[in-house]
């Protein structure tokens, strides 16, 4: 059963490629990259031998209980992520549950992130080769280890799909666990800075972290070079110990989840019979898909993982403009933003997924189609982009270069909309389906939609040279006239590329909306 439920992992990966060349070739860049952060890892594991043994345990227990704790967390991000063979697929199957969950742990071990990690904790036993004995213990310790970052990681995802099973809270759950992601930078400053002036606190720091079930598999190794077998033997213990009741939460949940299996509520009676934001737009085609859109944009949690980003700029660049000594970059608050909005659209036909065929069946033209998705998105975006720049030149009392940032805000704006209006209507991407994690991507998807992200900003960014190149030259001489000039070039530019760009880009949508639909029915 164990082998079979291997096998069928590798099946199903192997299917999911299948006649998707750009997939593949983006499993293979991702996995190249990989391997050359893997290789960096074994070598600077390796060159710890020849460093002094309270460094070398020092860090091999930081950095393994960084380990468990990270997969943990990711667990919490994106259950799915590396979920190939979803438990909840396998409840009509009479599988003994012992060796479901000796399957899953083998399976989770085998998938990319499993290898990496096995090979790198494997790899920790080079830190000791100078002592052979030592060097299989590492060993040993290591497996313990991986096996804690697998079944811990299932262990959190069943407590925390236990506990809030219903569609808000997963959401929820996502979305807020994705803020200390985006704040990584100034967390990593701040760390940076705090052990800038404590390292010689990190190995008393380690000790702490040796007696946890994150850091005392690790401290194995390190104990028994300096002869302190008592405290390696209570590591070990505690090691085993955190397997061992991280297994049976496991177990426990996981029989509980196959023995009960999520069921579709059924929805609760509109008693207020209203028509919600379709009673605000006109009864246009238009109307009706700005209405559907913005509803997506306040329910959808795939929107919001775009959005919750849009708070966090203001906080990044606080910071940073901290660290740089000026408050100048915070300036920059506005065109941020709006470049992050701007292209929020260009994925929306592929965010529709078949519900698509909803604009075919009811003969919306793409012109009203394109029309109604800059509309639910210029509803928001174009008033906050502007507040948040009139709020950073009021911040930093700049208000000399407030018409320069507006003219690049509207150009980007207007020049994003109308570039997402063409793109959305010409090529579907590989997103996470209605009601699946934000966070899911299929093999190689992730890696073709950061790349095709960073292609579009590029575009955009020459879309609206005129204005920045405008904007810029006010903020240098200082002379207010450019920057006047940059607002009018990026209402007039950017709005004559978005008027043209509704128009072509509906075309576009016409002439290959069922092509769209069966591509999109293809990847479901």
């Amino acid at each position: 059963m164990v082998a079979t439920l291997v096998k069928l992992r590798f099946l199903i990966l192997a299917n999911t490629l299948k006649g998707k060349p750009w997939q593949i070739v983006a499993v293979v860049i991702g996995g190249l990259y990989g391997l050359g952060v893997l290789a960096g890892v074994v070598i600077g594991l390796s060159a710890l031998s020849l460093a002094p043994v309270e460094l070398a345990r020092t860090i091999t227990v930081l950095a393994g209980a960084a380990t468990i704790l990270g997969w943990m967390v990711l667990s919490l991000i994106g259950p799915g992520t590396d979920q190939t063979v979803e438990p909840s697929r396998l409840a009509i199957f009479p599988i003994p549950i012992n060796q479901l969950v000796l399957g899953l742990a083998v399976s989770g071990v085998l998938g990319v992130p499993g290898i990496v990690t096995s090979i790198a904790a494997l790899a920790t036993a080079t830190t000791w080769w100078q002592h052979p004995l030592v060097a299989l213990a590492a060993i040993v310790c290591a497996v313990v280890g991986v096996l804690t970052c697998v079944v811990g990681s299932r262990a959190v995802t069943a407590l925390s799909s236990g506990i809030g099973s219903g569609r808000r809270f997963r959401e929820a759950k996502g979305i807020l666990i994705f803020i200390p992601l985006i704040l990584v930078g100034p967390i990593v400053i701040g760390l940076t800075s705090l052990l800038r002036n404590s390292l010689d606190a990190l190995p008393g720091i380690a000790d702490i972290v040796s007696w946890t079930p994150l850091g005392a598999i690790w401290s194995v190794p390190g104990y028994l070079v300096v002869g302190d077998a008592g405290r390696a033997a209570a590591g070990f213990a505690i090691g085993l110990a955190t397997l061992a009741i991280l297994t049976l939460v496991w177990r426990s949940s996981l029989r509980h989840a196959l023995e009960n299996p999520a069921r579709a509520s059924s929805p609760a009676k509109n008693k207020s019979r209203t028509l919600g934001l379709f009673g605000l737009f006109p009864a246009t085609p238009w109307g009706a898909v700005a209405a559907r859109a913005l509803t997506y944009w306040l329910r959808d949690p795939r929107y919001a993982q775009s959005l919750i980003m849009i708070p966090l700029v203001p906080v990044l660049l606080f910071v940073y403009s901290g660290s740089l000594g000026s408050t100048g970059a915070f300036n920059a608050l506005g065109p941020i933003v709006a470049l992050l909005l701007a292209l929020s659209i260009y994925t929306d036909v592929s965010y529709d997924n078949t519900a698509f065929a909803l604009h075919l069946s009811t003969g919306v033209s793409g012109r009203d189609d394109r029309l109604g998705r800059v509309v639910a998105l210029g509803a928001f975006a174009v008033p906050v982009s502007v507040l948040l720049t009139v709020a950073s030149v009021w911040f930093t009392n700049s208000w000399q270069v407030l018409p320069g940032l507006l003219g690049m805000v509207f150009g980007l704006l207007f020049s994003g909309f109308a570039l997402s209006s063409v793109i959305s209507g010409r090529f579907v991407f590989a997103v996470p389906a209605p009601g699946e994690s934000p966070f899911k991507a299929r093999p190689g998807g992730g890696f073709m939609l950061t790349l095709s992200t960073f292609a579009t900003w590029g575009i955009l960014i020459v879309l609206v040279l005129p204005e920045t190149v405008l904007a810029i030259l006010g903020f240098v001489t200082g002379e207010a006239i450019y920057g006047w000039i940059a607002l009018a070039a990026g209402l007039v530019l950017g709005g004559g590329m978005l008027v043209f760009a509704v128009r072509w880009g509906g075309a576009i949508l016409d002439r290959r909306g069922p092509e769209l639909l069966a591509r999109l029915q293809a990847d479901k």
